[in-house]
């Protein structure tokens, strides 16, 4: 009938039907290589993702760092050596921020008066500057290591940290006259610790005068809890109670 089509019944031939399976390979290789190349650029991203997050934590991880949050942790003996080292971490930071506010934690067998001496005399010239220095013991302040706690504009103690306070200590050699010299000077330097401790302690209380500190001290080592620092005044706080 004229207008219809005709339908070819026509076998199809070997050669069409090798051409027919090739396509549609071709047609399955391209779809196995674009699941391929989609699951890959899922990886990338989950992978870009998780190295994303391992940045972000460790760039979290620098900034908590004591050096990000001026705190300054004195945790040695007070000799040349730390005493530099102290004073060149606070230049840094106080260099490049104004009014600055740093925290020292001391946990100090103490040491050498002369060194801890510079170093309370910077400190005290960086807050003559305006900067805030709080100091805090963690564990103990002992000897030179109580006498630095003393410069800080807030002194704290943690509630477990222990004070240790006596007169000052020093090994004499040579000639007789040299060492009534350094038994002198070691007056000289007692005096000025006396002088710190009782400046500071008096503003809190009244009753740490001098002499009192004096009797308590003498020939024998004084150590205090940190209630015991608060209420005679070489503490301002007591930083986490029980």
């Amino acid at each position: 009938m004229a207008g219809r089509s005709e339908r070819s019944d026509r076998p199809v031939s070997a050669e069409e039907k090798k051409k027919f399976l090739a396509e549609a390979e071709a047609a399955t290789a391209e779809a196995n290589l674009h699941k391929a190349d989609t699951r890959e650029r899922v990886a990338e991203a989950k992978q870009a993702e998780i190295d994303l997050r391992k940045a972000e934590r460790k760039e979290q991880d620098e900034l908590a760092r004591d050096d990000y949050n001026y705190v300054y942790v004195f945790d040695d003996a007070v000799t040349d050596s730390s005493v530099k080292k102290c004073i060149n971490q606070l230049n840094l930071w106080t260099r490049q921020k104004d009014k600055c506010e740093i925290e020292i934690q001391i946990n100090s067998p103490g040491g050498a008066v002369i060194d801890g001496f510079a170093l309370i005399d910077f400190i005290h010239d960086l807050r003559g500057k305006g900067h805030k220095i709080d100091t805090i013991a963690l564990g103990y302040a002992a000897s030179m290591g109580g006498v630095l706690l003393q410069c800080g504009e807030k002194r704290s103690m943690g509630y477990n940290a222990f004070l240790l306070i006596h007169e000052a200590q020093f090994g004499a050699v040579g000639s007789f006259g040299k060492v009534e010299d350094q038994v002198k000077f070691a007056k000289i330097l007692q005096e000025r610790i006396l002088d710190l401790f009782a400046r500071r302690a008096q503003t809190v209380n009244p009753r740490t005068t001098k002499a009192f500190i004096r009797r308590k001290w003498e020939r024998k080592d004084w150590w205090m809890n940190a209630d015991e620092a608060l209420k005679l005044g070489f503490i301002d706080e007591v930083r986490s109670a029980q």
